[in-house]
Order: structure tokens, then sequence, then C-alpha cells
């Protein structure tokens, strides 16, 4: 394999690159998907079975067009912790189905009416920021993950985040042929073997648990009450969702929301979430950890993407080896996420670039100004018990901004017509 060679998304992955191209992708994921389940005070084998399961169901969905990985969504953390604590786990699987079910919905709704509406509405000058957004109100995340945000350091912690982050960091850089697709793997395992040499690392769980176990599969009980608790999330994941829809298309070069079109990819997510709920697991959303794989690595076919999912399903059934993999300590997953999350960002920015976006023209400055300033602001908005804030807050008010200019261009108000 040649040096920088890009891997398109129809491609086919000899076995032996396949097997260490989608592991990279599970590690890539593990970190953030696995923590859902810990704070609902659920077994994470469940959700590494339905974060497998639900990415072979989206790349169906989408017929292998959209290279994306699925895991588990910190969306409804929120409210489906105020249902957990008010009327058990069951309920909040009641609504994760509703809201999954919305979703589809929304998704025939699009089908019929197109997604034209979105240059309407998210501008490139908007959508720039509100891409980068998602990278960047995670960057925080990635330092807490990675303990650096103590106000005493470990540093031991430190000593494992750097050398995670080094790795990723010089290994895209100076790797050559095989190993320049695989830098953040090979930079999990030798933050991995640091961590062991620096003592952070317990194997306690991996001695206890079985070598074969199933996944706790439980049914979802419903509650309109704890349904309009959990329903309003669905504004949350589909600005998610396209967000994450435009940045893989600018990371790969195609337009991902025509083709294979934004009522499929989103028709995906929420049915995978739907399924979730109807199974016991944890909604499921498009991850932006894999994203920024495919942006390092220019590997964007969907087989390692599949071939990511079957590994998650079969973990998910061998007790000893999920256990192992639980055992990665945060400040591996910190040091290849502040990467990760960075790729992101900097690939919102890429829009604004690629698009050639007029600064002259003060509509443009205002909307990004306004996007990047309300997601970095802190600012809360809430309804009931759902929180706006960060990107989503600041793809609404984008989308607000937007739809004003469109109104006042169309009425001649404006003072940058030609």
């Amino acid at each position: 394999m040649e040096n920088g060679r890009i891997i398109q998304v129809e491609d086919k992955v000899p076995f032996k690159l396949l097997v260490p191209l989608s592991i990279q992708h599970l590690f890539a994921m593990f970190g953030a998907s696995v923590l859902v389940p810990f704070l609902f005070g659920i077994n994470p084998a469940i959700v590494l079975f339905m974060n497998g399961v639900g990415t072979l169901l989206f790349i169906f969905v989408t017929k292998g067009k959209a290279p994306a990985y699925l895991g588990s969504s910190f969306a409804f953390l929120a409210p489906a912790g105020i249902v957990i604590s008010e009327m058990g786990y069951p309920y909040a699987l009641g609504g994760f189905v509703a809201v999954g079910f919305l979703g589809c919905v929304i998704a025939g709704i699009i089908y019929k009416f197109g997604s034209d509406w979105i240059d309407v509405v998210l501008p490139p000058a908007a959508m720039g920021p509100v891409v980068a957004l998602i990278g960047l109100e995670l960057s925080g995340s990635a330092a807490g993950n990675a303990g650096l945000l103590e106000e005493n350091i470990v540093p031991q912690n430190a000593i494992v985040f750097f050398v995670t982050l080094g790795v990723a960091v010089f290994g895209s850089v100076v790797f050559r042929k095989f190993l320049s697709v695989i830098p953040i793997l090979i930079a999990v395992v030798s933050g991995y073997v640091a961590a062991i040499l620096c003592g952070i690392v317990d194997f306690t769980e991996v001695a206890s648990a079985p070598v074969f176990a199933l996944p706790n599969f439980q049914a979802p009980k419903f509650s309109l009450e704890a349904i309009l608790i959990i329903l309003p999330v669905i504004l949350v994941i589909t600005s998610e969702h396209i967000g994450h829809q435009v940045v893989t298309s600018k990371i790969i070069g195609r337009d991902l929301l025509r083709d294979p079109g934004l009522h499929r990819s989103l028709f995906g997510d929420n049915f995978s979430t739907m399924i979730s709920g109807l199974i016991g697991s944890v909604p499921t959303t498009t991850y932006g950890e894999n994203i920024g794989v495919m942006a390092v690595t220019k590997v964007y076919s969907v087989r390692v993407i599949a071939g990511a999912a079957v590994i998650s399903i079969v973990c998910s059934f061998v007790g000893k080896l999920s256990a192992m993999i639980q055992t990665i300590p945060g400040p591996v997953i910190g040091g290849i996420s502040f990467l990760l999350y960075g790729m992101i960002g900097a690939s919102g920015i890429r829009i604004l670039v690629d698009s050639k976006v007029d600064y002259g023209k003060s509509r443009n400055l205002i909307l990004t100004s306004v996007t990047f300033v309300t997601g970095l602001s802190g600012i809360v908005v809430k309804f009931g018990n759902i929180q706006l804030t960060g990107m989503v807050l600041a793809c609404i008010v984008g989308m607000a901004l937007s739809l004003i200019f469109y109104v006042l261009d169309k009425y001649h108000l404006t003072n940058d017509q030609e």
C-alpha cells in the first residue's frame, strides 16, 4: 500500500488489512460509547452488540454509500436519567423506541420533500462553524478523560496521554505504507502498553469475567409521561446527524445528503435507535471519533466499518474480551480523542475554505461569528427537561438567522445584493 493512498467508500480491502483497520475503528469509538451504559447502570455488552447490529443496519439502509459507525448517543443522558430514576430503565427504553420511530417519520418527510432546504437554512457560513463545534465542544472531554483537568494531575496519566497522542500525531505524519493507515490503532496499543508499565491498568474484571456470556437483553415498557420527557431529544439528534453527514461528505469528497440521501442516513440512524430500545440497549448515533479516524487515515471503506461492527458483536458474547477492552484507561482514550476531535474541528474550517465563503459580505461574517460564539459561550436554553447548548444551540441559532436573511433577500431588504 502506497503512503497517502485513499481507500474509497466502495473499495475492497484485503483481509490482512481489514482486521487491523476494523479494530482501529472499534477502539476509536469504545471509550465514549461504553460510558453511556455505565452512566445508565447497565452492562455494556448489550451496547457492543447493538452498536455492531445498528452499524450493519445503517450500512444496509444507506446502500453501502455512507461510511459511519454507530455508537452510544450522549444526547439522551439528561432526560433518560430522569425517567430511570423515577420509573426505571425499561420505561426509558420505551422513550428510546418512540424517539427512533419519530426520527424514521422525519426521514420519510425528507424523502417526500427533499433536502434542498438545507442549503437555505444552513449555508456554508453557518454550516462550517456548526461542524467545527462538533469537535471543539468535545475537546474538554478528551482532556477530562485523560485526567488533565484535575487540580493535581497524576504523572502516570499525563505520561500515558502524551505517549498515545504523540504516537498518533507523529505516526500520522511519518509512518509509511501499511502503517500509515493504522496510526490510531498503533497509538492505542502504544498507550495501553505505557499504561500497563505505569501501573494504571486493572485486570481484576478480566480475571473474573466468564469466557462466554450473553448480553443482557430486556424489553421496553411504555409510558406517555416517559415518552414526553425523552421525545424532544429528536431536535438534538437530528441536528447532530446532519452535521455528521456534512463533515463526512467533506472528508470523503462526496455529497452524502444527496446520495444515498439524508432520508436514508437519518432513517438508518433512527431505526437503529428504535431497535436498541426494543432489545434493552442505549440509543445509537453516528460517531465523531470514527469520522476523525477516516480524516486521519484516508480509509473510507464501508467494509472496514462493517468489519468493526462484526468484531463489536463478537466481543459482546466473549466475556473476557469485552472485559479486556473495558480496561483501556481514560488517558489512552483521551489521547486519541484529543487528536480526533481536533480533526473534526478542522473539517468545519475546511467547509468555509472549500466553499470560498465571502467574508466581504456582512451576512456571512455575522452568520459565522454568531454561530461560533453561541456554541462556545456556554449558554444553556431549557425546554422542560431538554437542554439546548453547544453545537445544537448554535445550529438552531444559525438556522434561524439564515432563514431571516433568506426572507430579507426575498423582499430585497439586504444591502449586499447585486
